[in-house]
């Protein structure tokens, strides 16, 4: 992990405690990966850190899961591993591992089931959420998170530089999506969280999964892709090419809008302003153009262990933003039926301002 996972325990116990929680329960993710270092699959038997505000840390965890903790170097952190038998409770000896505990927060991801199981073990102990204690720590990446996130960066700008070798007219979205996914993973890469590959009218579908239509001369196409890093921080971002030839003039005219707005709003964007505000610098100008319905959702999002986490930059959020926050900044146009564009860039509010981990080019590419 890029930062010491002994202090990240440290300070989700202190952090707990301040908000009067006893204990916290976190099963596979995000966040149990930002506090043990270990990514545990998420399957039906019980994997679930509890994290008492005083006491030892305990990863209760199939034995058959042992192993696999040993070695991702979780008791290195201080974290005493207890595995369960097939034929034992596993929700029992979570609850000795936090004996006493009056009001528990469980992770704002674990599945129905377990949180109905929990609320029986621990019988008249409080249930709380755990996502306002853990998320104000991860909010606010370290310099080595900084780090990872810089090299997931680079990696999807890589396969964006390479995109004259798959993207020209006469082949499908999916066949040029799956080249992509290839070269996602060759450029370092562990694994591909999503490739959109949206030409022509199915680029006005901000969320347009991968399809047979066959690419056309001069379609405006959107090229949003993304993966996870073997650090598990994650990468993503989006550049709107013309796959050759000559792109519509009211698509040509609007992209300059959005290039303007997506350059006004990594200009704004610093530490002391609130997220709503930098959604409001961008959507102002595509408004003042006459394109204001055509922007069809947020700024942005934060991302880190995850693609999509705080800070949400969205109008209606006066989080104000503070060094080490990491989000997109992502504007775009969308005419339905028609065609559309997005630029995005992952960012990070450095002590006076901003630093892009994209830097390939956001002016409009013709791929010939």
């Amino acid at each position: 992990m890029p930062t010491d996972v002994s202090l990240r325990l440290a300070a989700a116990r202190e952090a707990a405690g301040s908000a009067g929680i006893d204990a916290l329960l976190v099963t596979p993710g995000a966040d149990l990966r930002y506090l043990t270092g270990f990514a545990a699959m998420p399957l039906e038997r019980l994997t679930c850190l509890v994290l008492p505000t005083e006491g030892e840390p305990v990863l209760v965890l199939p034995r058959l899961e042992v192993a696999m903790a040993v070695e991702a170097g979780v008791e290195e952190h201080g974290i005493r591993l207890v595995g369960w038998e097939e034929t034992e409770d596993p929700y029992a000896a979570a609850t000795a591992a936090a004996k006493g505990a009056g009001r528990v927060a469980v992770d704002d991801h674990m599945w129905a089931e377990r949180v109905f199981a929990f609320g029986h073990a621990f019988g008249d102990a409080e249930q709380v959420l755990a996502g306002p204690v853990l998320r104000q720590l991860r909010i606010r990446k370290t310099p080595g998170e900084i780090d990872a996130l810089r090299d997931a960066g680079a990696a999807i700008d890589r396969v964006h530089t390479r995109m004259e070798e798959w993207l020209r007219p006469g082949r499908t979205e999916r066949e040029v999506g799956r080249d992509i996914a290839e070269a996602i993973l060759a450029e370092g890469h562990e694994s591909v969280e999503f490739v959109i590959v949206g030409s022509g009218p199915n680029g006005a579908s901000p969320h347009a999964e991968v399809t047979d239509r066959v690419i056309e001369k001069g379609d405006p196409v959107v090229v949003d892709i993304g993966g996870i890093m073997p650090s598990g921080y994650c990468s993503d971002s989006t550049r709107t090419y013309v796959a050759g030839g000559t792109a519509p003039a009211d698509f040509l005219a609007y992209y300059e809008v959005l290039q303007r707005a997506q350059e006004a709003q990594c200009a704004y964007a610093r530490p002391g302003v609130s997220a709503q505000s930098v959604d409001a610098v961008g959507r102002d100008v595509i408004a003042e153009s006459g394109y204001g319905e055509a922007f069809l959702h947020r700024t942005g999002h934060g991302i880190g262990l995850e693609t999509h986490e705080e800070p949400y930059i969205v109008s209606g959020n006066a989080l104000v933003l503070e060094p080490g926050m990491a989000f997109s900044i992502e504007p775009g146009i969308y005419l339905e039926g028609r065609h559309g564009a997005r630029i995005e860039d992952i960012v990070v509010t450095t002590d006076d301002g901003l630093e892009r981990l994209n830097v390939t080019t956001r002016d409009l590419v013709v791929l010939d």
